[in-house]
């Protein structure tokens, strides 16, 4: 997500180790409010010790968000701070979002500000978001009841009258990651994230200010779009490399903390107000950045992640290719100049589209925490060469000595940067510090329809673009071009040597069809005021595309009606009972060094018993690295499951790669000890999940994954000298004492039933559905064998 157009609990109470719901605690009296909590508590959403947190007014009983009657799906959309029509240019307010086609909406965006609280900047009556009034706008009018103006005000108005819609605030973007974006459109390098995460004192006043903001704004969350937290080197943005560059090796540990504290600050304030306050993540879908991003270690404290799946192909290098592709097709010429597709142990596999980087994220998290993002936008090149019809053409700049801070040549030698489009084919253009336009091809949908069309449009000037400059004028023709293997359109002007990465109907019906299928979350929209509509002079209008909602459109009737998605983490079933067990992964070297990738596996035994020798550890990592991770410790680590090898072409086929391995029979672990396994692996993996431990006999879950329902028994020991001998001693009731399931018997959501030697729970009303028959994501449960 950028302003700028350059890329860039319910209290668990723990008996010997082992968690455990407050009511099945002997002798504990279990309310109903605490055991809903739990019950609601998404699938490996971290709780915080000693809140109550009210999950269920956010979510059902399956763990999946409530989103309002006409939606089985997120649509996201972001609204920004800047299209006021104060500037000059066409205004997008309030009034314009199509606010019964979103679930959410982000306002994009506050900062932190230099004494690390959150801001949206100093009030007064040019501040869009409190300040401002648009008298004589129809649908504009303010709210007087209300303390504060600008969209704020606007924002729960609207809300008031489309109360499922949820609203967050968004703190960061390209522009203030690392700094403050001021009224007159100046920017201050102040550090803003960067600074803020070396400091738990500062990130614990920045999260007190987030509660508080919250609290006075109304809005049901904090969206963090911090770009970016990575140790790849000279990401982010070129302005702040001053501080970012010095402080590469802590910026995710930074980020954990600030994201850590977050989350357990809003579960405070949630369980002090009685309202739910989410914690959401604008998260990298580039191969590069994750691999700088160790193991994404901040999934856990989040209630969804959007993925920018945009954003990786631009004129930063001269590589022409598809802003967005869906998916990879083997002849991406920016992986194929660093030998992605020949180097052995990448097996082939492209990441820079959006399938690959779901499925880096479906490693650590449910479908249904993750939300593709789209843009509606376009970037592009001139001077392309090569390729079919510009796609994978080059177009370096001419001069290389003029190459924009933090693109090709500037950051590496071996890269020339891009010949951005200019002029009519760079529309919404940022300007540099002495004023010069950003040479990048970005255009809203609406304007790229009109270049389409051949349309001169009458609005250039309103975005600083002198219409008596034959840049500045349409030539030539912009033909429509779609690849159904990318699922990518773009316009291709051969007179101009023009290529624009587009997103259109047919693009976003195959996107949307991909998140229902797949069981995703939804799709995350950057940004509302890009699509577009015809304003028909027959009805009064300008014969031009404008603002409109026909990709919004097509994004609700893809996702209309579709199953609900995800809610668990594993494909298969969990086991019931849990140990107070920990991984983590550490040791990850810096940048472009990080390869092969090769942390250490922590494994940290609180259980209060001693994990023998022969125990056998399995875990599930995504499919979006090659299923050849190993170890350097002599444990033999191995790969026993893939869910997909060689290349992605056409997109990956399974989620995980599933691990075994096996504790030496003399590497007995005592509880408070821990053990180290470097580990070995190719591509970047968002940290692995579905950890079961088995030993005894008997299987677990492990804490480290936070999972729903804790409960269970564990392992009890006696130990005499140095050796450990364990015994299983098993104190749960039959679960088969739920009444047999009868196919004519109507069940609501919540109650237990047996079928065929297990035991199952209905997240929903259903009547004649058989349990076992519909699948992880359908309406039973369940809950293992009897």
């Amino acid at each position: 997500m950028s302003r700028r157009t350059v890329p860039l609990l319910l209290a668990a109470a723990t008996v010997a180790g082992l968690l455990v719901t407050a009511g099945s605690l002997p002798g504990a009296v279990p309310t109903a409010s605490a055991a809903s909590n739990e019950d609601c508590r998404p699938d490996g959403l971290a709780r915080t010790a000693g809140a109550e947190v009210p999950y269920c007014q956010n979510y059902d009983t399956a763990g999946r968000e409530k989103l309002g009657a006409e939606h089985s799906r997120r649509v996201i959309g972001y609204f920004t701070s800047w299209r006021t029509g104060k500037n000059g240019a066409p205004s997008y307010l309030v009034n314009n979002i199509p606010w019964d086609k979103v679930t959410h909406l982000n306002y994009a965006f506050a900062h932190v500000d230099k004494d690390s609280k959150v801001s949206v900047g100093p009030d007064g009556p040019d501040n869009p978001a409190t300040g401002m009034d648009w008298p004589g706008v129809p649908g504009a009018e303010l709210d007087p009841k209300l303390p504060y103006k600008g969209h704020f005000n606007l924002l729960t108005k609207y809300k008031a009258q489309h109360p499922d819609v949820k609203t967050l605030i968004s703190i960061g973007g390209w522009a203030e990651t690392g700094g403050v974006l001021n009224p007159d459109g100046k920017r201050d390098a102040t550090g803003g994230y960067y600074k803020l995460t070396q400091s738990q004192a500062d990130i614990n006043t920045f999260a007190d200010s987030v509660v508080a903001f919250l609290r006075k704004y109304g809005f049901n969350g904090a969206d963090i779009d911090y770009e970016y937290a990575t140790s790849a080197n000279f990401a982010g943005n070129p302005d702040d490399y001053t501080i970012s560059q010095a402080h590469r090796g802590d910026l995710v540990k930074g980020y954990v903390a600030l994201m850590k504290t977050l989350r357990e600050k809003l579960d405070a304030a949630s369980a002090a107000d009685g309202k739910y306050y989410m914690l959401t993540a604008a998260v990298s879908a580039s191969g590069w950045l994750l691999r700088g991003v160790e193991t994404y270690q901040v999934t856990q404290y989040l209630d969804y992640a959007n993925m920018m799946s945009y954003d990786l192909h631009g004129s930063w290098n001269e590589y022409v290719g598809p802003n967005a592709a869906l998916y990879d097709d083997g002849k991406d010429a920016e992986l194929a100049f660093w030998s992605v597709y020949t180097t052995p142990q990448y097996e082939g596999m492209g990441y820079l589209n959006s399938d690959w980087a779901y499925h880096y994220f479906r490693g650590a998290m449910q479908a249904g925490r993750i939300n593709l993002g789209v843009g509606f936008y376009t970037r592009g090149w001139q001077g392309v060469t090569g390729g079919t019809n510009g796609l994978w053409g080059t177009a370096a700049l001419p001069d290389q000595s003029k190459c924009p801070p933090g693109t090709g040549g500037t950051v590496n030698s071996k890269v020339p940067c891009g010949n951005g489009a200019v002029g009519i084919d760079n529309l919404w253009h940022d300007s540099s510090a002495a004023g010069d336009e950003v040479p990048s091809g970005v255009n809203p949908m609406w304007h790229a329809k009109n270049l389409e069309k051949g349309v001169t449009p009458d609005y250039l000037a309103a975005y600083g673009l002198d219409p008596k400059d034959p840049k500045n004028q349409i030539s030539g023709t912009y033909a429509a071009n779609y690849s159904s293997t990318l699922a990518a359109p773009w316009l291709w002007n051969d007179q101009k040597k023009v290529f624009l990465s587009t997103e259109d109907e047919n693009s976003l019906a195959t996107k949307s069809k991909y998140v229902a299928d797949k069981g995703l979350g939804g799709i995350m929209i950057w940004e509302l005021a890009g699509d577009y509509g015809w304003s028909a002079t027959a009805n009064g209008g300008k014969g031009e595309y404008t603002f409109g909602t026909t990709l919004i459109d097509k994004i609700n009737d893809g996702l209309r009606g579709s199953a609900p998605y995800g809610a668990t983490k594993s494909n298969d079933t969990t086991p019931s009972d849990v140990l107070n067990v920990d991984v983590s992964y550490t040791g990850f070297a810096l940048g472009d060094n990080n390869y092969p990738i090769t942390p250490k596996l922590h494994l940290a035994n609180n259980s209060g018993q001693a994990i023998p020798g022969g125990a056998k550890l399995e875990f599930d990592y995504g499919t979006s690295a090659p299923g050849s991770m190993s170890d350097q410790s002599g444990f033999g680590l191995s790969v026993t499951s893939k869910g997909h090898s060689g290349p992605n072409v056409g997109g990956l086929k399974g989620d995980f790669q599933h691990v075994s391995v096996t504790i030496p029979s003399w590497q007995s672990i005592p509880s408070g000890s821990s053990v180290d396994v470097t580990v070995r692996y190719y591509m970047p993996i968002a940290t692995p999940s579905n950890y079961k431990l088995t030993f005894g006999g008997k299987s677990y879950a492990l804490s480290t994954d936070n999972p729903r329902g804790s409960g269970g028994t564990q392992p009890t020991s006696t130990t005499t000298g140095p050796t450990t001998t364990t015994t299983t001693t098993t104190t749960t009731s039959n679960p088969c004492g739920a009444p047999e399931w009868a196919s004519a018997t109507v069940y609501t959501g919540g109650q237990t039933v047996s079928h065929n030697g297990h035991q199952w729970k209905a997240r929903w009303w259903t009547q004649g559905d058989e349990p076992g028959s519909t699948g992880q994501w359908g309406v039973w449960q369940d809950l293992g064998a009897c």
